[in-house]
């Protein structure tokens, strides 16, 4: 595999996936592009190796060019997206920039760079989502990489659009592109504004759990690790032009997902020596079920009842399996933020 552009790799799973390509391919080098927006931190990544962070935009072509001819890269891995539906909500235009517009900007670059002056072998891998497919009624198919889409909010309206982009780069110019569509992601680095995060540091502060609507909503939960193990198999074997779904086998309700949460903390504080002395304010420190800090608040806008993926073709054509249980991958991730204040306290400031 040729010297990688991981853009948003200072970002959750772009950050994972660095540590994970390096830990895999350790002969390669990764050039990491990221704006550094309030989600992107340099902490992530730091003593990566062979891992180069480059601060920028990738709605600056001329950068990318630059980067790609001076760096011998053949290979983008594409992460960089505003993703956090609440905030596309509130304020859309930044989703169109960066979603949209960002997107092009890469596949610009990259057909200049790779395809202007007689063809070279590349591959240009976009990560998108389950949501651009919408909302799955209770005993609907899960999705499949056939679903027609049907964005219902802001954020995944614009990663719609972006895969689209990427699809006609490919039918119009030959760019050689695959997408991955990914199910909701947890683990170690994700900034805490995503619900298993979030919850966790409030369960640790004795803040309150806000639960939208009933807490049924149900999405299929997929640990990072498998995530990068899947767009590995992407790139290793996945085929130009094609889209592969990828999921953690974890369909689960949120309130199914935030009473683990709750288990797990209470868990951690029966376990772990000094942690009730670390974290006062937690109910479980004081005796207390963590599940006492619930609370339900009002639906969000547009929210998506039921997402499923269905990773058939991902498992025949790339070999690809999730190997981390939820149960287990939840642990994990407690843990991971138990061990690693350093790198979350300055985010809640």
């Amino acid at each position: 595999m040729a010297n990688l552009l991981v853009t948003g790799g200072a970002g959750f799973i772009g950050g994972n996936f660095v540590h994970y390509w390096n830990a895999h391919h350790p002969d390669t080098r990764v050039i990491v592009l990221d704006a550094l927006t309030y989600a992107g931190n340099r902490s992530t990544i730091a003593g990566a190796p062979n891992a180069e962070l480059v601060e920028g935009d990738i709605r600056d072509t001329a950068l990318v060019e630059t980067l790609l001819r001076n760096h011998d890269i053949a290979t983008i891995v594409h992460f960089a997206a505003e993703s956090h539906v609440d905030r596309s909500i509130s304020g859309p235009d930044a989703f169109i920039e960066t979603n949209i517009l960002g997107t092009n900007s890469l596949l610009k670059a990259a057909r200049s760079v790779w395809l202007s002056n007689g063809r070279r072998a590349h591959r240009f891998h976009h990560i998108s989502t389950d949501e651009v497919f919408g909302s799955l009624g209770p005993r609907d198919p899960a999705f499949s990489e056939t679903t027609p889409y049907a964005p219902n909010s802001p954020y995944s309206a614009s990663k719609a659009a972006s895969d689209h982009l990427v699809r006609a780069y490919h039918h119009t110019y030959g760019l050689e592109v695959t997408t991955s569509n990914c199910s909701n992601n947890y683990g170690p680095y994700q900034y805490p504004e995503k619900l298993i995060p979030l919850f966790l540091l409030n369960a640790l502060h004795g803040r309150a759990l806000p639960i939208y609507g009933d807490g049924m909503n149900v999405r299929d939960w997929l640990h990072v690790e498998d995530h990068c193990r899947g767009i590995e198999a992407c790139l290793l074997h996945g085929l130009p032009g094609e889209t592969y779904n990828i999921g953690g086998g974890a369909e689960l309700p949120n309130m199914e997902v935030i009473d683990a949460i709750c288990r797990e903390v209470d868990r951690a504080f029966a376990e772990v020596d000094g942690l009730a002395a670390r974290y006062p304010d937690a109910p479980a420190a004081q005796g207390k079920p963590t599940s006492s800090l619930k609370t339900f608040v009002t639906d969000r806008a547009g929210h998506d009842r039921r997402y499923a993926i269905d990773e058939t073709k991902a498992r025949a054509e790339l070999s690809y399996a999730p190997l981390n249980s939820f149960d287990e991958g939840l642990r994990q991730t407690l843990r991971w933020y138990l061990d690693n204040e350093r790198w979350w306290q300055p985010l809640l400031a």
